[in-house]
């Protein structure tokens, strides 16, 4: 039997700099207060889908819950704006719980980078020259060569994000995959991606790659001039949404494979 979680009562705002989510956060703390963030129970966050990954990414390792509410504009990640009775949505919201991606990729200067991302790892070609990539599932070359404009691996929670727009498939969270996704692939031309468990480990060398520079992307930080990069999910970081009751996260991912 699951334990209840204790009533919310200390909550704290934060909000993008968009001058409507600064005025929403003014108002609501005039009228419900405001705990520091170490002291809250809850983090209400304002503005829109990107925001929403910047609180998630900046409260890590920690992670306290994040009930986010749209004064953004695409809002997939947040929920309807509205100042009343937010204690008592916040109380009966669904959780939903993410596990990132870690991408270590390593540049033709022999320089190392780490970081997470929510949504996805993309690579994308720097000039006009068409990137070409070997990729490896496991230590194992599933493909040898694929000349493209760039490829990602999405999170469930990212799959309707870039990843959709790049034709890949929508993921329901508990699915436990990993969506491996080419953008504008041009050899093979037919390859269309693959599903990977959500244990397998992405590697990407970039071929040719002082001809046809390529930068490696997690969320919002952006590596230049990689030369191989690698992506696997880590689940030793759980983040914590909340979404109001009938509206949890898997509800949308499900609605947005119906929508027209």
């Amino acid at each position: 039997m699951l334990k209840p979680q204790p009533f919310v009562t200390r909550v704290a705002f934060t909000a993008s700099d968009r001058p409507e989510a600064q005025e929403a956060r003014a108002r609501l703390v005039r009228r419900y207060g405001e705990a520091s963030e170490a002291e809250a129970q809850v983090i209400v966050a304002l503005g829109g889908d990107g925001f929403m990954l910047e609180t998630l990414h900046r409260h890590i390792p920690e992670s306290p819950p994040i009930y986010g509410m749209n004064r953004g504009s695409v809002g997939f990640l947040m929920n309807e704006y509205s100042e009343d009775g937010l204690l008592e949505r916040v109380n009966a919201a669904e959780r939903a719980v993410i596990h990132p991606l870690r991408m270590r990729a390593r540049d033709l200067h022999g320089q190392s980078h780490e970081a997470l991302a929510i949504n996805e790892v993309s690579l994308l070609r720097q000039t006009r020259q068409t990137a070409k990539l070997r990729i490896s599932i496991d230590e194992k070359v599933r493909l040898a060569e694929l000349s493209c404009d760039g490829a990602l691996v999405a999170t469930p929670a990212g799959s309707t994000a870039y990843n959709l727009s790049a034709h890949g498939p929508i993921i329901p969270l508990d699915a436990r995959v990993l969506a491996l996704t080419p953008i504008s692939a041009f050899r093979p031309r037919r390859w269309r991606g693959a599903l990977l468990p959500h244990t397998a480990k992405v590697a990407f060398e970039i071929l040719e790659a002082d001809k046809r520079p390529v930068s490696a992307v997690a969320d919002n930080l952006e590596v230049r001039d990689v030369l191989t990069v690698e992506v696997a999910e880590d689940r030793s970081i759980g983040l914590t949404m909340l979404f109001d009751a009938g509206r949890s996260l898997e509800e949308r991912v499900l609605a947005e494979q119906f929508s027209a």
